[in-house]
């Protein structure tokens, strides 16, 4: 059906690092706690935002990647996450114009970015500005943005990390100049810095009580120095398509409703609110656990390990050792397994020298390396996801690797061709197990989800 279109601004800036998780999580959790109902966006891939972002709006956090899930999806995930919500914040990834750079060939585009996203639903952007260095120069600035590209309309700024009222002063003028409101100006306030680690924020999961008081002092910020009246006034959309269905996505389901068991906890915290909610469409009777202390729930017929930071779990997770086994045991058995990044650790030989599943014959290892970015993907056999020859978008995000990019009895599970030339293969594929470094959304390929679940039943 067609859903009315929540009203939306979108968070962004000039260039990462300029605080737009901060205003965005803060600017969430203020308007709820003015009253709104917010339902929470984030555009990319991006797993840990999301977290906060959930956090603050006490609903899931939600992702609008065009490079994942196409940009006709757009759309019709943003009505399905935000219905009945009074407003939403979409927050940014990189700057405002960055988007995907092609693999074949290094040529960057305006796809995945920040303004293609603002430009389908039809919604302002506010422009966070990291007011570190700036001057009168801060008008050329934003005149620049603000002239760039004529589909995409700045609705006004906010100065983030000021350093003084005189500061705050001179930079007023500069977007005056230019004709962009100031909506709020943030002091600069290193204690509201959120830990980090090799690939980011902590995951909120991770942080635990600590991301809460990080959560609440972010929104009173917020509260405090940005005009949550003229944001409400200034949220607009003009979304118009039917609402993202996951039960029309996956097609009628079987009375039937095998256990999927979807790992969870402080180790696996890397996953697509989509996902669930179309395994749930599928058929399958989903049951969350934490691979850290719990076994496998009863009567699971399949198991879904999504990524995370096993690495900094990896001693608990080889303490307990009545899963391992019981994840062997699945895996020997033919049960379908669908593992990305943390998962295929976990389901390795060992991780870091802890013994792991031992279900694919490969040992991983943390390291200085990062590998990023998204892949044009090809299956390069079938499997309990996907048949072979099946196109998919995906994007890496690790700093592990492995001793070996094959094991006996398993074949490649995607190719792809790199930068540099050649062809790319990753992953494993054997009887029900696909296991690959390679994130996708389910809500790219529904039909992968469909085919599991028939794939447990079976």
């Amino acid at each position: 059906m067609v859903s009315s279109s929540t009203p939306a601004v979108v968070i962004a800036a000039p260039a990462s690092g300029s605080g737009k998780t901060t205003v965005a999580t803060g600017l969430i959790g203020a308007l709820r706690r003015a009253g709104s109902s917010v339902a929470p966006f984030k555009v990319g891939p991006d797993y840990i935002d999301p977290g906060y972002h959930g956090l603050a709006a006490g609903r899931p956090g939600r992702n609008l990647d065009t490079v994942l899930v196409g940009a006709d999806r757009i759309a019709p995930l943003y009505n399905h996450g935000a219905a009945g919500c009074d407003v939403a914040v979409v927050e940014g990834v990189m700057g405002l114009f960055d988007g995907k750079i092609d693999e074949a060939n290094s040529q960057a585009s305006a796809e995945g970015s920040t303004a293609q996203v603002a430009g389908i639903l039809g919604a302002p952007v506010v422009l966070v500005i990291d007011a570190r260095g700036h001057s009168q120069s801060l008008a050329a600035v934003l005149h620049g943005f603000a002239t760039y590209d004529a589909s995409v309309r700045i609705g006004g700024v906010i100065l983030n990390r000021v350093g003084s009222a005189r500061h705050e002063q001179v930079l007023r003028h500069a977007c005056d100049k230019v004709g962009i409101p100031v909506l709020g100006v943030v002091p600069r306030l290193a204690e509201l810095e959120v830990p980090s680690r090799h690939l980011g924020l902590i995951p909120a999961a991770e942080h635990g009580a600590a991301a809460v008081a990080a959560v609440d002092a972010m929104s009173e910020l917020i509260a405090t120095h940005v005009d949550l009246d003229v944001v409400r006034t200034l949220a607009t959309s003009t979304v118009s398509e039917a609402s993202w269905d996951p039960a029309v996505e996956v097609g009628d389901h079987r009375a039937s409703r095998p256990v999927v068991a979807m790992a969870g906890g402080p180790a696996f915290t890397f996953g697509y609110a989509e996902h669930r909610e179309l395994l749930v469409a599928a058929g399958a009777d989903v049951q969350v656990f934490d691979p850290l202390k719990d076994e496998l729930p009863s009567g699971a017929a399949a198991l879904v390990l999504p990524g995370g930071f096993p690495e900094e779990h990896a001693v608990d997770l080889a303490s307990n050792t009545v899963l391992l086994q019981q994840v062997r045991a699945l895996a020997d058995g033919g049960a379908p397994i669908h593992a990305e990044c943390a998962g295929l650790l976990y389901l390795a030989r060992s991780l870091d020298g802890h013994e792991m599943a031992g279900v694919i014959g490969v040992d991983a290892r943390f390291g200085k390396k990062l590998t990023l970015g998204y892949r044009a993907a090809v299956a390069l056999g079938d499997s309990s996801l996907l048949e072979a020859g099946t196109r998919v978008a995906g994007h890496e995000f690790h700093r592990t690797s492995l001793d070996s990019e094959s094991a006996d009895g398993y074949a490649g599970a995607w190719g792809w061709r790199p930068w540099d030339g050649g062809t790319k293969r990753e992953g494993f594929v054997r009887g029900g197990v696909h296991a690959s470094y390679l994130h996708t959304h389910p809500a790219g390929q529904p039909t992968s989800i469909a085919r599991f679940v028939d794939a447990a039943r079976a």
